[in-house]
């Protein structure tokens, strides 16, 4: 019986669909198709059923896929530990992250570890929903919350307190200016998908909230927020590192600023298990080394 193929079967899984796999594991299509193949025959069912658009697990796939995907990914990282003992580290590390933070803090890190590091592929998807870790096989979901995050199975280490703050045209700050939180009553809201109340410190240490009930725009995208404050149809809530470039060039400009929002609180989600990939550890580090230097936040802990 042939391991390989049974790794092969669960890489193609992990990576949905062979092209995919292939990509990763930089061997050719035929090879994994070929190995999954072999597979079958030595079991005597089919696996996976394919057609040209999908390819999806049969009950006897599900099955062994339960079974082993958990023992092979555990001596992939072994072997990878090894080599980064040695100095290399290589294989896939997949990532997923909100929109306002990809860009601008992983891909830094991102660069840094595979130029030295050169056998190490990085997939990083942008991702504007909560994304199942498991499900979707990756190894590090980065999450994006205000408040803190219940205990669960899964490890999470914050990495990030990313300060917020509301921010508008300087047009539309002119024409309805704001001193309170009460006062954005009168003003267009640009809301996150999954607001539900702005809330604030004041300057004395007073608190304050103001519910969104009808905001003029709804987007889990910052992006789009972004951009519609900048055409002057409202307040935004975004952070601050996010829309700096604006502010200084004076297409934007603070509204309340003597109010504290809530900060953004980002964190690195991993699977619980009790060894941390050396990949994965490497680029933690490097996340922390990035958010040091620009003293965004304080360390991983």
């Amino acid at each position: 019986m042939n391991w390989d193929d049974f790794d092969a079967f669960c890489q193609v899984v992990d990576h949905g669909g062979f092209t995919a796999a292939a990509r990763a594991l930089d061997r050719p299509k035929s090879s994994l198709s070929a190995a999954v193949a072999r597979l079958e025959a030595q079991m005597g069912t089919r696996v996976l059923e394919r057609s040209t658009r999908s390819l999806r697990l049969t009950e006897d796939g599900e099955s062994l896929y339960r079974d082993i995907a958990g023992p092979f990914t555990q001596l992939r990282e072994r072997a990878g530990d090894a080599l980064a003992r040695g100095g290399a580290v290589q294989g896939s590390l997949r990532i997923a992250a909100p929109y306002e933070f990809g860009a601008h803090h992983l891909a830094p890190v991102a660069c840094q570890l595979m130029a030295a590091h050169a056998e190490l592929r990085v997939q990083i998807d942008v991702e504007h929903a909560r994304v199942a870790l498991f499900e979707r096989h990756y190894d590090i979901v980065f999450s994006a919350t205000d408040h803190d995050l219940p205990p669960s199975s899964i490890v999470a280490r914050r990495v990030f307190s990313l300060a917020r703050g509301l921010f508008a045209a300087p047009a539309l700050v002119r024409r309805q200016p704001s001193a309170h939180p009460d006062d954005l009553a009168a003003l267009p809201l640009l809301a996150g998908a999954d607001d539900t109340e702005w809330e604030f410190t004041g300057p004395e240490g007073e608190a304050a909230a103001v519910a969104l009930r009808n905001p003029r725009l709804r987007s889990a995208n910052a992006g789009i927020r972004l951009q519609a404050a900048l055409a002057g149809l409202g307040v935004a809530r975004i952070t601050a590192t996010y829309c700096a470039g604006d502010v200084a060039a004076g297409r934007l400009v603070p509204v309340l600023p003597r109010w504290q929002c809530a900060p953004l609180r980002v964190y690195a989600l991993l699977p619980g298990r009790r060894l941390m990939p050396a990949k994965v550890r490497l680029f933690l580090d490097g996340l922390d080394a990035h958010a040091q230097a620009g003293k965004q936040a304080p360390r991983i802990v």
